[in-house]
């Protein structure tokens, strides 16, 4: 009879867990599908417009220009006076200083993108560096890896929106076909430090030395929470606050951006994480 019970009772069990497993979102193994563009064919709208897709999309640069304070939000600022205010700021030395204009806002706007370093807004950079380093990475190399074409479509996008002439090229069918050949498919991140670096996460969360405070410490989180619950504070972050930070502060669309090799690294980085790694 104590078989018999204790049988019926692990047969519940399976049973509501199975139905549990069903409720929980289930996360995708494929990222969104990459935009074809036919960039040989593409006029300035059309240019515009797909700088404004990539600032959104696969340049990942929201996560970071929003309003939620890790850098400035470009969407809700006006360039036409910000971009040369920056230009004119005492600290800068680059590339656009001694232009005018539309010229100058492109210089401004592809160093920038390519050194970001370069010059730093007041506020934005790494904590510890007054400053001087940004926490930006170039968005021509790994993981990003945006191509020329895709830079100057960026740069179309912010002239336009300065209200200025747009003075990038168009791409040409042949730098087009250069493009389509080298293939520029983002591939998975392949450690969790990649992964860590193209989803901003050192932005927030003190990783890696980063010493950013926006997010709490992740030192030791493998000791309060398991597996699953790493995942769904990832994947759903206002579901649980941690004292002392505010809800949306967070992306919560990670689940449609990352892989799942991506998030598996991330996870396994995390509950492995002493508590004194958040205090490097």
């Amino acid at each position: 009879m104590t078989f018999l019970r204790v049988a019926v009772f692990c047969l519940v069990i399976v049973l509501a867990y199975t139905a549990f497993t069903n409720v929980v979102p289930q996360v995708q193994s494929d990222p969104p599908e990459e935009e074809e563009i036919d960039t040989g064919a593409l006029d300035r709208a059309g240019q515009i417009a797909w700088g404004e897709r990539l600032f959104t999309g696969k340049g990942t640069c929201t996560l970071c220009h929003n309003d939620l304070g890790r850098a400035p939000n470009f969407l809700a600022l006006d360039l036409a006076s910000i971009f040369p205010a920056r230009i004119a700021d005492a600290r800068y030395d680059g590339a656009a200083k001694g232009k005018d204009g539309a010229g100058a806002i492109e210089a401004y706007a592809r160093e920038s993108l390519l050194e970001p370093s370069a010059y730093v807004v007041a506020g934005f950079g790494k904590k510890g560096s007054g400053d001087t380093v940004s926490p930006m990475r170039n968005v021509s190399a790994a993981p990003i890896s945006l191509s020329k074409p895709e830079i100057d479509a960026l740069i179309a996008f912010f002239q336009d929106r300065a209200g200025v002439d747009v003075t990038v090229p168009l791409p040409s069918a042949e730098v087009a076909a250069v493009e389509e050949a080298a293939g520029d498919e983002r591939e998975p991140a392949a450690t969790a430090e990649d992964a860590i670096e193209r989803y901003g996460c050192a932005g927030c969360h003190d990783l890696g030395g980063s010493g950013a405070d926006i997010g709490p410490r992740l030192g030791g989180v493998g000791a309060r929470l398991q597996r699953d619950g790493v995942r769904h504070a990832i994947l759903d972050p206002n579901a649980t606050i941690a004292d002392g930070f505010e809800a949306d502060m967070m992306p919560k669309d990670y689940a449609e951006q990352m892989r799942v090799s991506e998030l598996e690294l991330l996870i396994d980085y995390l509950l492995a994480l002493p508590v004194e790694a958040a205090a490097q």
